[in-house]
């Protein structure tokens, strides 16, 4: 490597990091679309109780959790990523269109499923993939720049369904059924320009190890992972779903504009620092950068307890995107640290099931910190659970490949 191209690190990221990065940039424009908007139409369109709601995200988010752990570990079983990321691409683009034809909850759950199902295949052999395409050095900023091109992807998608609500019904609070239509037809396009850029641009990267790990499990993964997934467990506990940092938005009197202008700012945020973030974590640390992020988290969401008018909660929630950039990409250029290359696609498979099973506690622990002592509890709560997810972070030392991880 020259010097030249060492001073631009950009230049020597491989296809395969690029080919992530463009096609989560398109699934995300495609699904911030439909997906931001999809309450609103089971509330206002179909009359769906809020509960129902809430069950139809549940089975979603649980689905795609378990899937993102049983296609990690296929991924590895097979020694190959690419194909397994495209089916779970291809199966969430041809689902998403049979929202157009939804006339009942039953109808959207379905539709809902199939593409959570989608997500729960892809994510995992796509992280594993990113990971093997990757020098040690250079993760940070692969991590990064995907985490930026699928935040910058949820710019474009929240900012085109603004457009289509501004410019398809009139100034009616409610959304209609004929703007949600639209919204799933425009939707479309980006979601099958994902798959075929996958199929186009990526390349399998075959492990030169076979894993001989026969059961679906921790066994085989060292003591550092497995404590690792302990503290995220913990910190995710506190971190309850970012509908409750809508909800305050709203009861701090935000209208339903100002919360979409405020999620766009937030990804704005998130997606301009998720790449050099990303970047120093390969100069830093991984470590370091997570502690730092987790503490500007419970800052964070000291403010959002504290806040007590509509604009405060929005520029709280753009500082918020610093958190994300900082930790999200560089949590999993962690774990491709501390884990051999066979085991990447079952050790993302269990990252992510963590972090996704843990977020149904997490939210039923905000519902009711906020039924029983008020708005400002949960954040509290979230708070105070970011620093002991610090604390038992410092508290070990872990070992991981790279020298990046002090």
């Amino acid at each position: 490597m020259t010097p030249q191209e060492n001073s631009n690190p950009l230049k020597t990221l491989p296809r395969n990091v690029w080919a992530a990065t463009a096609t989560s940039f398109l699934t995300d424009v495609s699904s911030e679309m439909l997906l931001t908007l999809l309450p609103l139409f089971l509330a206002n369109v179909l009359g769906t109780p809020t509960a129902l709601i809430g069950l139809i995200e549940g089975i979603a988010e649980t689905t795609s959790s378990l899937l993102k752990l049983a296609s990690g570990w296929l991924s590895d079983r097979l020694s190959s990523r690419k194909w397994l990321a495209v089916a779970g691409y291809g199966i969430s683009a041809v689902s998403k269109p049979f929202l157009y034809f939804a006339s009942t909850w039953g109808g959207v759950l379905l539709v809902r499923f199939a593409d959570r199902v989608g997500k729960g295949i892809r994510t995992s052999p796509r992280d594993a993939l990113i990971a093997d395409s990757i020098q040690p050095e250079h993760r940070g900023l692969a991590f990064g720049l995907h985490r930026a091109g699928d935040t910058a992807g949820a710019v474009l998608g929240l900012t085109l369904a603004l457009i289509v609500v501004l410019a398809t019904q009139a100034e009616s609070v409610a959304l209609t059924r004929e703007t949600f239509q639209t919204l799933v037809i425009v939707s479309t396009i980006p979601a099958l320009l994902a798959v075929a850029v996958l199929i186009g641009y990526a390349r399998d990267v075959r492990s030169e190890k076979k894993t001989s790990a026969l059961r679906l499990s921790l066994a085989g993964f060292n003591s550092d992972f497995k404590y690792f997934l302990l503290v995220i467990a913990v910190f995710t506990l506190g971190n309850s779903a970012d509908a409750f940092l809508v909800l305050r938005a709203q009861e701090r009197g935000l209208s339903v504009v100002g919360i979409t202008a405020m999620l766009i700012t937030f990804n704005l945020v998130y997606a301009v620092l998720s790449g050099p973030l990303g970047a120093w974590s390969d100069k830093v640390g991984r470590r370091r950068l997570i502690v730092g992020g987790w503490l500007a988290y419970g800052l964070i969401y000291l403010g959002f307890a504290g806040a007590n008018t509509g604009w405060q909660i929005w520029l709280v929630y753009a500082l918020y995107g610093i958190y994300y950039a900082a930790v999200e990409g560089t949590a999993k250029a962690f774990v491709a640290d501390l884990v051999p290359s066979e085991k990447r696609g079952t050790a993302y498979g269990l990252y992510n099931a963590v972090v996704g099973l843990m977020a149904l506690p997490a939210s039923l622990l905000a519902g009711i910190l906020w039924q029983v002592f008020g708005p400002a509890a949960p954040f509290l709560s979230g708070a105070i659970l970011a620093l002991i997810a610090v604390v038992m972070l410092q508290m070990r030392s872990l070992n991981a490949s790279p020298a990046h991880s002090a």
